[in-house]
């Protein structure tokens, strides 16, 4: 468990929560004495008071943010007062003023869809110095493209997945003209980051990927100077196991566990050891430049108490190793029970080497597919290359705009109901 914040710090934030939360001052007892290990883990159960809160009760100049729902099929609204706002944004024009650093930019494009970093993107640009703009979440791919053509950005800021949405549609001509990108939102894995950045003309050092979380905010960036991500300042990340979050019959690979936040900026979240149920690879505390700082290899999927085995597939590893081999396709992973299948479509057909060389590659290299595989709960993997040209992608509904940019990658059907999960 890295701890990398002292332990004053820490129990300032505990009284925090149990004065800002009555009911967790209930769910852990009236008691002075602190002890971090008795601290409990924020699971997804435990913070249904929170999600199931009086919005009437919250102050109007608040503001809300909605994500996925509750157990009870309600929208879980994440509320940000004025001076967790501020601190958002502070926290985002530091780490994209270290992300910049170097680059000789003037203006940004923000292509975000919708949410908090979509609504916070030209503020925070604009406090940096550089003009800044916001695309419209529902225009088709296509006008994303004349939009970057019109603007002519240096940066672009946006999302993987709408970036996979204007990379699908874009010609092979066509001039990007960005100095670099930075993402958020979903997984990057390093792979498909280097055909983007073949794609942009740019290179893989200049698509650079953060994370953060709405309940959160800003979490971590990729620092390129040591290969792995950085978790902010005034951010304890730990990595407890499954069982430890009340998950006991998921098992995890060595060197990865479930990721848990602390903040001790966050106040209208109780963000006291808060279980995002996103698995981290290889999390730790080292030194740099004088200071604890908690780094890790990766996020690479996400697992739940609703989740069933399909969904605990990472995406991340399957397009890691399908993009060593091919230079553009879209990926999508679909499970049926027990069945799984990739479906990898490419611009041009692939000839039968390249085909083998990345079903060895999916097979090889994904360890947790091979042990469900070869413990029964998946059948053999099955790997499907379809071949779509250029111009039969131009005439498809997305070209007119009838679907929308970004696209989910995996879906799980469990019996005759069915539910997509991105």
């Amino acid at each position: 468990m890295p701890i990398s914040m002292n332990i004053l710090s820490l129990r300032t934030k505990w009284e925090e929560v149990r004065q800002l939360y009555p009911w967790y001052k209930q769910l852990t007892g009236d008691r002075d004495d602190f002890n971090w290990e008795d601290v409990p883990l924020l699971t997804q159960d435990r913070l249904l008071p929170y999600y199931e809160s009086d919005e009437r009760t919250v102050p109007q100049d608040w503001n809300v943010y909605r994500t996925s729902g509750t157990s009870g099929n309600k929208r879980k609204a994440i509320y940000y007062d004025a001076i967790d706002e501020e601190a958002y944004i502070q926290y985002k024009k530091e780490m994209f003023a270290e992300l910049l650093k170097g680059y000789n930019v003037t203006r940004a494009l923000s292509d975000m869809g919708t949410g908090h970093a979509e609504a916070t993107a030209v503020q925070i640009f604009e406090e940096l110095g550089l003009a800044c703009e916001s695309v419209p979440f529902g225009l088709p791919a296509a006008a994303h493209l004349i939009r970057i053509s019109d603007y002519e950005p240096d940066v672009l800021y946006t999302m993987p997945s709408l970036l996979d949405g204007m990379l699908r549609v874009a010609p092979p001509d066509y001039k990007w003209g960005v100095k670099c990108v930075i993402l958020v939102g979903e997984p990057a894995p390093p792979a498909w980051r280097q055909r983007v950045a073949e794609r942009l003309g740019i290179t893989e050092h200049d698509v650079m990927d953060t994370l953060g979380s709405i309940e959160i905010g800003t979490i971590a960036y990729y620092d390129r100077t040591i290969g792995r991500y950085v978790v902010m300042d005034d951010i304890l990340a730990e990595g407890v196991t499954p069982a430890e979050a009340a998950l006991p019959d998921v098992e995890l690979p060595e060197g990865e566990q479930l990721l848990v936040l602390t903040s001790l900026v966050r106040r209208r979240f109780p963000a006291l050891r808060f279980v995002t149920y996103d698995v981290v690879r290889d999390l730790r505390v080292e030194e740099r430049d004088g200071k604890s700082v908690t780094t890790f290899d990766a996020i690479v999927k996400r697992v739940g108490p609703e989740l069933k085995h399909g969904e605990k597939i990472s995406v991340y590893d399957i397009e890691n190793a399908i993009f060593k081999h091919v230079r553009q396709a879209v990926v999508k992973v679909l499970v049926n029970g027990n069945k799984l299948q990739v479906r990898i479509t490419t611009a041009e057909e692939q000839d039968e080497a390249l085909k083998a060389a990345v079903r060895d590659e999916l097979h090889s290299t994904i360890p947790a597919i091979g042990a469900m595989i070869r413990g029964g709960l998946l059948e053999q993997m099955d790997i499907l290359f379809i071949a779509q040209s250029s111009a039969s992608e131009a005439s498809s509904p997305e070209g007119t705009g009838k679907k929308p940019i970004k696209q989910k990658k995996l879906f799980v059907q469990q019996g005759s109901e069915g539910r997509d999960h991105g």
